[in-house]
């Protein structure tokens, strides 16, 4: 009988699972507290980094702290608000680097408003920035990647409120939009198969940036939180970098649609 099982050259196959040398990775939102710790996990493995943001002075200030350690960076002004300056934000990656091979979409706010208090202009920014312009940043890497026929990577950050609710705080805005966000990246994973491109994405739990600042300074919801993650601890940003790392890597070439949750066991525990 015919062997299926293929051959596999171990030495030169399960050497490289990890590379990402000499791709290019844009990152929008790359300079916030998760985003710039991807931004150097991904730089310090050979990648080349285009950060963006709404601060030009930022984006090009973590560029040049990249670029200091001999890596390999720029920085871009974008409001992700607007699809010309997304679709602008793309191309300026492309005429730089001259490609877009992975993208980590690290955009997210949240406007913590009760539910019988939420605002038409609250819950529009928060939907334009983390669902329209999760659906734009897709369109436009992708349009280059489907363009240069290299196959390709989509990542994008989550929450694990993208499927749990959360007791006690104003979440209506941020807990769909980010549950929005996980049926694009199954859509988009659909749609980009064919090309080779993969989509996923990472969902972390309460992670310490200044994001969390008016949460964690209050004590008995600290105290509660605590309490409620299995491993006993708020996620580090560097918690984040491995999982974001395996999703641009060869090492998740056969993984599309999926989330990834980086919880510390929350979503196992409910």
């Amino acid at each position: 009988m015919e062997k299926i099982t293929p051959t596999i050259d171990f030495a030169n196959e399960l050497t490289n699972l990890d590379d990402v040398k000499g791709k290019v990775v844009y990152l929008p939102g790359g300079y916030g507290g998760i985003g710039e710790a991807i931004a150097w996990g991904l730089a310090l493995r050979g990648a080349r980094v285009a950060v963006s943001g709404r601060s030009q002075k930022k984006a090009a200030g973590l560029a040049s702290q990249l670029n200091n350690s001999g890596l390999e960076a720029m920085g871009i002004a974008v409001d992700v608000k607007s699809v010309p300056e997304i679709r602008d934000s793309a191309d300026a990656v492309v005429e730089k680097f001259g490609a877009i091979d992975i993208l980590v979409n690290c955009v997210g706010i949240q406007r913590e408003e009760a539910l019988l208090d939420v605002t038409e202009e609250a819950y529009d920014e928060v939907y334009q920035s983390n669902l329209k312009s999760a659906m734009f940043l897709a369109q436009a890497a992708a349009r280059h990647q489907t363009a240069a026929g290299n196959k390709g990577k989509q990542v994008h950050l989550l929450s694990v409120r993208s499927q749990l609710g959360l007791r006690h705080r104003g979440y209506s805005a941020y807990c769909s939009t980010k549950g929005g966000l996980v049926m694009l990246i199954k859509q988009h994973a659909m749609e980009l198969a064919p090309h080779g491109i993969t989509v996923n994405g990472v969902a972390p739990t309460f992670v310490y940036t200044e994001m969390i600042r008016h949460v964690m300074e209050n004590p008995e919801f600290k105290r509660l939180l605590l309490e409620r993650i299995p491993l006993g601890r708020i996620a580090d940003p560097k918690d984040v970098v491995g999982p974001v790392l395996f999703f641009c890597s060869p090492a998740s070439d056969f993984i599309t649609g999926q989330i990834l949750y980086v919880d510390g066991g929350i979503t196992a525990s409910q």
